[in-house]
Order: C-alpha cells, then sequence, then structure tokens
C-alpha cells in the first residue's frame, strides 16, 4: 500500500509513538506571532525555562496589532521583541520589515517540500500549499515546540480533494474553497488533512494554491496540502538555487513528497468548476455557501482586501482590474492593506496603489488587525462588511458586525456599487 504525501512527512520526522494512535514529530519550522506567542513565553519564563530549541528554526513577527492600538499591544509586541534579541532569534520582523505571518514566512523563503511547520495560529495551514504538513496548534504545544523542536499529531489521516474542469473567466481560488467548504461542510475534514489535487491546481499558480490551503480549517481539517512540482520550485528557487543545479533537478527531488497512486483515502471528492460561479459566504458559519447571483443586492457598509487568505500581489491585481477608472460607492468605507511590505512595494510600481486610492479606497499598511476585529477596519453593531478574509463567525470583525466572504474580485464590484455584486459584470 503507497503512502499519501502526509504520511510520507510524518515517517521522515517521527521522534516516537507515545501510543498506536500519536505520533511526536520533529518539527522544522516553528513560527510565532504577537498574539499567542507572549503567553507561551511569560508561562517558559515563570517555569524557568525560557530557553529555545533552534534559534534558527524560529520565524518570528509582530503582525496581527501593528503598528500597536494601545498599552496591551505594545506590551505583546514588547515581549516578542525581547524574547527574540534574548535568544538570537535572526527570522525576526518588528514594524517596518513585519507582514501577515502566513504570507511573509513563504515570501522569504522559509517553507519547503516535506517541512514540518507549526504555529499558535489556525491559519498555519497556508504553508501546506508548498507540499508540507503545517497546523496550527494550543499553547501548551506552542511552548514545547520552541522549547524541544517537537509536536505530537494524531496518526494521520487524509481527504482528497479533486478539481476537475476548465475555470471560468471570474472565477478564482477563493471561489473554489468556498464551494469546496459548502460541499465538505464545517466539520466534513476534522482530523483529517485536506489534500488538494487535479488538472485545476495543478495549474493554479502557488498564491492560489495558499489561498485553498489556507481555508481548509474552516472545513475542520488539522491542514491543507498541494503536490509540490515545478510551479512550487519555481516559486522557491531564488532560495533554493544554490541545492540544485535546474529548477527541474528541484522539482525532480521535491517529487519524493508526492503521494503514492495507491494511497489509500479517508474520503475523495470530486469538484468540477466547469459552470462554479463565484462564490459568497452568508450568515455566521464559513460553510453558509452561495452563488453570488443569490445574493446580488444585498446592503454593504464596508469592502476589506487583504489578510493571509488575499492580501498577495495577485489578489490586489484581480481587484484592481474591476477598479480601474471606477469610484467607491458614496455608502461604503473601501480598505486595502497588502500583506507584506513586498507586496505593497510591487503594487505601487504596478501602479495599482494609485488605482485603489483614485477610486477611494483607503490603503494601510500590512496588518491581520480588522481580520480578528482587533484593529484597522473594525465594524461598528449592524455593519456589514464584504471581505476577502478567512472567516464570518459572529462579532469576528467587530461586535454586531457580518462579514460576506468573497474573492478581491467580488468585493472590488461590491465596492463600486455598494450591494453584493457579480464581478463579471465589470470583466470585458
Amino acid at each position: 500500500m503507497g503512502q499519501t504525501i502526509t504520511e510520507k512527512i510524518f515517517a521522515a520526522h517521527l521522534r516516537d509513538t507515545p501510543t498506536p494512535e500519536n505520533m511526536v514529530l520533529d518539527i522544522d519550522v516553528i513560527m510565532c506571532h504577537e498574539i499567542t506567542t507572549p503567553i507561551a513565553i511569560m508561562d517558559l519564563v515563570e517555569k524557568g525555562m525560557d530557553r529555545v530549541c533552534n534559534p534558527s528554526r524560529i520565524k518570528a513577527v509582530i503582525d496581527h496589532v501593528t503598528p500597536p492600538k494601545d498599552s496591551k499591544t505594545a506590551t505583546q509586541a514588547k515581549i516578542m521583541r525581547d524574547w527574540a534579541r534574548r535568544h538570537n532569534i535572526k527570522d525576526f520582523f518588528d514594524i517596518g520589515r513585519n507582514g501577515v505571518c502566513h504570507a511573509l514566512f513563504p515570501e522569504k523563503g522559509f517553507i519547503r517540500p516535506g517541512n514540518t511547520v507549526i504555529m499558535g495560529d489556525s491559519h498555519t495551514c497556508t504553508h501546506g500549499a508548498f507540499g508540507a504538513f503545517a497546523a496550527g496548534v494550543g499553547t501548551t504545544d506552542l511552548e514545547v515546540g520552541i522549547l524541544k523542536g517537537v509536536c505530537a499529531f494524531r496518526v494521520p489521516r487524509s481527504l482528497k480533494i479533486e478539481v476537475t474542469g476548465t475555470l471560468p473567466k471570474g472565477v478564482v481560488a477563493k471561489d473554489i474553497i468556498l464551494a469546496i467548504i459548502k460541499k465538505l461542510t464545517v466539520s466534513g475534514g476534522t482530523d483529517m488533512v485536506i489534500e488538494f489535487t487535479g488538472p485545476v491546481v495543478e495549474a493554479m499558480n502557488m498564491s492560489s494554491r495558499m489561498t485553498l490551503c489556507n481555508m481548509a480549517v474552516e472545513a475542520g481539517a488539522t491542514s491543507g496540502v498541494c503536490q509540490p512540482d515545478i510551479v512550487t520550485a519555481r516559486y522557491l528557487w531564488p532560495f533554493i538555487q544554490d541545492e540544485y543545479e535546474s529548477v527541474e533537478q528541484a522539482a525532480e527531488a521535491f517529487s519524493r513528497w508526492r503521494s503514492d497512486e495507491d494511497a489509500r483515502y479517508e474520503q475523495v471528492v470530486t469538484l468540477d468548476v466547469t459552470t462554479l460561479a463565484p462564490q459568497v459566504t452568508y450568515g455566521y458559519k464559513p460553510d453558509n455557501v452561495k452563488d453570488i447571483q443569490e445574493l446580488e443586492g444585498a446592503k454593504i457598509d464596508q469592502v476589506y482586501i487583504g489578510s493571509c487568505t488575499n492580501g498577495r500581489i495577485e489578489d490586489i491585481r484581480e481587484a484592481a482590474m474591476i477598479l480601474r477608472n471606477q469610484s467607491v460607492a458614496e455608502s461604503v468605507r473601501g480598505i486595502l492593506v497588502p500583506a507584506t511590505p513586498a507586496v505593497y512595494s510591487q503594487a505601487l510600481e504596478e501602479g495599482l496603489i494609485k488605482i485603489f486610492m483614485e477610486s477611494g479606497f483607503c490603503v494601510l499598511n500590512p496588518t491581520c488587525g480588522a481580520c480578528l476585529g482587533m484593529s484597522s477596519g473594525v465594524l461598528a453593531d449592524g455593519e456589514v462588511c464584504a471581505s476577502t478574509t478567512n472567516r464570518n463567525f459572529n462579532g469576528r470583525m467587530g461586535k454586531g458586525g457580518m462579514v460576506h466572504l468573497m474573492s478581491p474580485a467580488s468585493a472590488a464590484a461590491a465596492a463600486i456599487t455598494g450591494v453584493i455584486t457579480d464581478p463579471r459584470r465589470f470583466l470585458n
């Protein structure tokens, strides 16, 4: 019997099997940000265990509220800053160099096929796009990871999603993952790794694959993963060119982390996207999803384009195509947050920031703030946001606020009209 990519990664990193159902793995990359990590840091300090397993394995950033909005968030940032200096953590990204963690760390080349990755953040699954096992963990597991470089997981089970057909114009990765979550429900992937496969996924760039994997957790999955290939190798080439003679050779080396043809899956689901329409959520669960035509005309108060799901340069280009020579409706606040300084800089060079600002958008520095209702775009009670983020729980972006999740193109179309709108009407 063959193995899935996740089974191969677990076998290669196995440290111990304390029970038949649990495996202790060596962790290659331990990611940290200022919302969940300070709790772990202070607990280790109180226990007299203020140590790190290996400074080079730790990647740290201040990204959720940046710059700080009050004394509490300033203190959280200071704890991270002092800890990074104390332990000589070189890959620490402070204000001015920071960005949304799940966009910044891949951009820096920190993730490789076959890696194990943990972070105290549920959307750590984003990094599975590189053919890695990446999972969000709780404070205790994060502490153990920081201290010992290991983490315990259940024996992996995999759910395979085959995305087939021809992707229609105006439909993108965000629409595909929303359709998948609708099909699976919020518990359909519980205790499993969702493996995204099929010709549509193979044709995607790394940005789109990251969007898919980013929202695997919204279907209850431990992680999402894509098969590493030539697309992966090209993205990583600036960081690996001293290790391989060519991109093709790198892709061949990465093939060891591809699932075997006879690997066993708990379930195999096929999604033909040929007739898929742009998707949008309603209500307060990520599996409450409809074709956008069914919600057209629903009023919104704010549009938010950014986040670890859709704040990359490809997403900004997608929205800018809709916004060019258009104006934001008077009843709407438009907010753009490029995910990293590099994305911001590239958007400036390409003239995209100008398009957003001329249309009436407010453009902010890289931050996660609005996505979880902490800063930089929080909703008031009763307000509605068309958002490119990943979670629409009740009050997620502000107490009493409601969030409609959608693609950057759909969000841009809503900004122009002031209501949920099919973006294809703006595409020639």
